[in-house]
């Protein structure tokens, strides 16, 4: 873990925070989606699994469907099927999920994140990946802090199918109160990364809102309050 004070004249230093979503403003994909693909091919999750989010997929591939309504189906596909699965098997997909793709990243939120953490930012990710996969992800990039969607285990050992603190990691902009709060973090000089209007919360937060990628009504809404948008594409990074 990076050191999160240094202590000068007997005073803490207060850091600067940087807030980044992670599933396609980082990671060029969902973590999510390469886990719940990978428990199916390795028969943790049965094949018809994919029934549930193919014609999702589909629609969104051939862009007659929107990414949310693709996302949202795929969650629900793994919802419904975490319920039973031993812990220490999922924990053993996930890091084999991170050593397959730990350099599928965007090079633009990739260098900054490393600019970032040589300013001594105190870095903050925010996903609604399972915390587990969040947690290996992050752990490449020097995060200090991580916050990912939480599905209880039972003393069995067994996902029992439930989520904890749904509340909290729903709301990110509660997260960023939370985090700034227990760590005595400022705002001033804040930077804030994100790729939809789930973002736009936290986003309002920061000294500088970084729209990366976003969806239209990301878009729209950094449109109409000047907020910095970047686009990457191949290997140009548009500032729009």
């Amino acid at each position: 873990m990076t050191q999160l004070f240094k202590k000068s004249h007997n005073k803490k230093i207060r850091h600067k925070v940087a807030i980044f979503d992670i599933d396609g403003t980082i990671f060029r994909s969902s973590l999510l989606i390469e886990l719940t693909e990978t428990l199916i091919r390795e028969k943790i999750f049965p094949q018809k699994t994919h029934n549930i989010y193919d014609k999702a997929y589909k629609k969104w591939h051939e862009r007659k469907g929107s990414y949310e309504e693709y996302i949202g189906a795929v969650v629900n596909a793994f919802q419904q099927n975490i319920k039973g699965v031993k812990h220490k098997d999922f924990i053993k997909i996930a890091k084999n999920v991170i050593v397959a793709h730990h350099n599928k990243v965007y090079r633009y939120t990739r260098d900054l994140v490393k600019k970032l953490q040589n300013k001594n930012y105190y870095l903050l990710a925010i996903s609604n990946s399972p915390q587990e996969i969040v947690k290996e992800f992050c752990k490449t990039l020097g995060f200090n802090k991580i916050y990912g969607r939480i599905y209880e285990v039972g003393k069995n050992k067994r996902f029992t199918g439930l989520i904890l603190y749904n509340d909290l990691i729903s709301d990110k902009a509660k997260v960023v109160k939370r985090v700034i709060k227990k760590e005595g973090l400022i705002l001033g000089g804040s930077i804030g990364v994100g790729d939809t209007e789930s973002d736009i919360a936290f986003l309002k937060m920061v000294k500088t809102p970084i729209c990366f990628n976003p969806n239209k009504n990301l878009y729209n809404y950094a449109r109409g309050h000047d907020w910095k948008i970047v686009v990457e594409r191949k290997d140009i990074i548009y500032n729009i």
